[in-house]
């Protein structure tokens, strides 16, 4: 529901702030008074046109903000958060617009700048504004079938509508990509029987390119290698190093073994030293020796060398065929070895994909055609509650249908296969025609709020507005309007402009829009029971009040 409207600088408005309470609030007023532009001022918060004409004379700017408190399950959460607009369930939403005389109009919700059309797809979630100008949603056919499912309840049929749409068009781009690789594949087919031919015989290995290089690098310099082998043992066996250690050995081994060496002391424990370290080095000697032994029998050949970039270069000229790092060989001829299965297994894998295809076609159909069955059936559900309400509110030579159209072909998908409108017939044998083409502007008021009436719970709009749905009639229609009026604000909040008695005596709460030039232009009273009475009796009388008119005005007040 609306918790506040604020509105600044607006048209004749200099301040003027709102508060309307739950169930149905009734905006009287004589004409001229300002009622039509409160009305203006909530559709340009909900995203309406924005023209700079509606700023106050000698304002900079015009702006209105409208305050609601949608719950938790409401649509305008899921809508909020898809355009990344922060909020959090349970807060209030402020719809704002701001019109300047220099530069564009400004859209905010919560503070947080949007585009017009989202403030309009917002606002028309939150209220549904109904009149003969009013472009209520009730009247345009793009919402009508909508409106018809949330009548039929039918929430559980619209999910296996657009569960199985979408497996249907998984399964057709699978088929659709299935052939299309198919058929490039065979346009290519010699190239890559070739190719995988020679992958195959190449045999490429993960990372093989860059292990060669490497090996490559060190073959390269195998001439220097044997040289400096050559040189290393030239060297060890001329300087006899094993002999001369062997004998400094000895030579340690007998000062150890003299008299008095056996015990401790700094002498003793220098010749222990010695000999241990000689011990080492004859042992880092040997294996030295060993070292320079094993690198000289390493298979370092020119022949290695010429197979090491033979393979090398077989592998980087592939890569270029392929435009592919060679270290990825090994990935591309599994994918092209793939794709040349694809070709040799033939129409088999192209005929399964096809099955499911039309598989997932039947499931689909047989999910459409009942959720069909539900809007046939809701529609003639529909047409007859509408019915009802037509004769009461002087439209009983109306009729109002649910027309259901198939859809082409190519339109049927996850929300069915038709579309549905409403359609009006305002004279027997006059024809069918659109709501807003058949209807005239003060019809269309009460068609509208037959429409909603017999739609009571559906949509998602917690806030009505009536704009002048009395217009020209009175007495027993306009009480007839008043009790839709109180029917409708059991579930959700109303309000209601209105110049007939008996709709603003039904009312919960009353407001008063008067011209005041204090006030900036227009002025907005909440009334009491007896200024109310007052309020309807001028209603009743005209310019002049008098006791009869007060009188009637309280039996009404008293039969609401």
């Amino acid at each position: 529901m609306m918790l506040s409207l604020s509105i600044r600088d607006f048209v004749l408005i200099s301040r003027l702030d709102l508060s309307p309470g739950e169930g149905f609030t009734a905006l009287t007023g004589e004409t001229g008074a300002g009622k039509s532009i409160i009305l203006d001022a909530l559709s340009l918060a909900l995203g309406g046109q924005a023209d700079r004409s509606v700023i106050r004379h000698g304002a900079a700017q015009a702006s209105v903000a409208a305050e609601f408190a949608p719950p938790s399950s409401h649509p305008v959460w899921t809508l909020l958060a898809a355009q990344g607009v922060a909020a959090e369930d349970g807060e209030t939403l402020t719809l704002k617009r701001l019109v300047r005389s220099e530069g564009p109009a400004r859209a905010f919700i919560n503070d947080q700048p949007v585009s017009a059309a989202l403030l309009a797809e917002a606002g028309e979630l939150l209220v549904e504004v109904h009149g003969q100008h009013a472009a209520s949603s009730l009247l345009r056919p793009a919402a009508h079938r909508r409106l018809l499912d949330q009548f039929a309840g039918n929430d559980a049929l619209l999910a296996a509508c657009a569960a199985t749409h979408a497996a249907r068009v998984g399964a057709r781009d699978a088929r659709v990509a299935l052939e299309a690789e198919a058929q490039s594949a065979a346009e290519a087919q010699a190239w890559l029987q070739e190719t995988v031919a020679e992958l195959a015989k190449l045999g490429p290995q993960p990372g093989e390119a860059t292990r060669l290089t490497a090996e490559r690098a060190q073959l390269m310099q195998s001439e220097r290698v044997l040289e400096a082998v050559a040189e290393a043992t030239t060297a060890l066996a001329a300087a006899d190093a094993e002999t001369a250690l062997s004998k400094a050995s000895r030579a340690a081994e007998r000062i150890c073994r003299l008299p008095g060496f056996e015990g401790a002391g700094a002498l003793p424990e220098a010749a222990k030293a010695a000999c241990e370290a000689i011990e080492r080095a004859m042992i880092e000697m040997r294996e030295a020796e060993s070292a320079i032994a094993r690198l000289e029998r390493m298979p370092i050949e020119a022949g290695d060398l010429d197979s090491v970039e033979a393979r090398l270069f077989a592998l980087r000229a592939m890569g270029r065929k392929l435009a592919c790092d060679p270290d990825a060989l090994n990935v591309q001829w599994e994918a092209l070895a793939g794709r040349l299965e694809l070709v040799e297994a033939g129409e088999l894998g192209i005929a399964a994909a096809r099955k499911a295809e039309r598989a997932a076609e039947a499931r689909w159909h047989s999910a459409a055609h009942a959720l069909s069955e539900a809007r046939r059936a809701a529609a003639s559900r529909l047409e007859a509650a509408i019915a009802a309400e037509l004769a009461p509110l002087k439209l009983g030579r109306a009729t109002i249908r649910v027309a259901l159209t198939p859809l082409p072909p190519e339109e049927a998908g996850a929300t069915g296969a038709e579309r549905a409108e409403f359609e009006a017939e305002t004279n027997k044998g006059a024809g069918f025609g659109p709501l807003r083409k058949v209807a005239s502007g003060g019809e269309l008021a009460r068609v509208s709020l037959a429409l909603k009436c017999a739609l009571a719970e559906a949509g998602s709009a917690g806030t009505l507005i009536f704009d002048e749905a009395d217009q020209g009639v009175g007495g027993a229609v306009a009480a007839a309007i008043g009790e839709r009026l109180v029917r409708l604000s059991a579930s959700r909040q109303v309000l209601a402009v209105t110049h007939s008695p008996q709709v603003a005596a039904a009312a919960d709460a009353h407001w008063l829009v008067e011209k005041s030039a204090k006030a900036g232009g227009t002025r907005l009273t909440t009334l009491d029971a007896g200024t109310r009475q007052e309020e309807i009796a001028r209603m009743l009388s005209g310019a002049e009040i008098t006791d009869e008119a007060r009188a009637a005005a309280g039996r009404l007040l008293e039969d609401a």
